[in-house]
């Protein structure tokens, strides 16, 4: 599986992209981030983005784009500012037909380190660590979106396999109920041919 990793922001958006299968360490692909002026119109700045998004997917042709969840901060300003950068990410993702999907900062950081409350430091040095490089990318927002491609791969998979269990169980049951169903409507067919009324109480399913 190839993800492709966004770590959302106006002035600066990471972009990292991880390959990764069950039994092998996960493998970088490409780091970067995307800078846009701050002076330039926030609509500018969002094509801008938008821009590098394709680009990075026509490129690297991930499987899945992994975004950072947006969360409320003291300054809107840069909430606002970030929360439309995911937007943008997603609409990208979205209309080329990847799966897009949402992982929170402190989850990310759960399965980087170990602990939902590390700091970029420690997310840094661990997705270099994982990834086997002699130093931490830099700045730390293409580290973070290294983190939220790893974070994917290793938590993703393992969500996906829940999901066929519960879609296979669910089958399972609807196929039990059916003969269940057919059973009784079975039951129902000889009674009335013996003129005898039955009553039963069921539970509903």
């Amino acid at each position: 599986m190839r993800v492709l990793g966004v770590d959302p922001g106006l002035t600066r958006c990471g972009f990292g992209v991880v390959d990764g299968a069950p039994g092998r360490p996960p493998q970088l692909v490409a780091v970067d981030v995307v800078r846009t002026p701050s002076d330039h119109e926030v609509a500018r700045r969002l094509v801008e983005i938008e821009r590098a998004v394709v680009d990075w997917i026509h490129r690297h042709r991930p499987d899945v784009v992994c975004v950072e969840r947006v969360f409320a901060q003291h300054n809107v300003q840069t909430v606002m500012g970030t929360a439309q950068a995911a937007g943008v990410v997603m609409l990208v993702g979205a209309r080329a037909g990847l799966p897009v999907v949402l992982h929170t900062p402190s989850e990310v950081k759960a399965a980087i380190t170990g602990s939902g409350r590390a700091d970029k430091a420690q997310v840094g040095t661990m997705v270099a660590r994982v990834l086997k490089l002699t130093e931490a990318p830099r700045p730390a927002d293409a580290a973070d979106a290294l983190a939220l491609a790893i974070c994917h791969l290793w938590r993703g998979g393992a969500t996906n396999r829940l999901s066929g269990a519960v879609d296979r169980a669910v089958a399972v049951r609807g196929a039990d109920n059916g003969y269940a169903r057919a059973a009784r409507a079975a039951r129902g067919g000889r009674h009335s041919t013996t003129g005898t009324t039955t009553c039963r109480t069921e539970r509903s399913e």
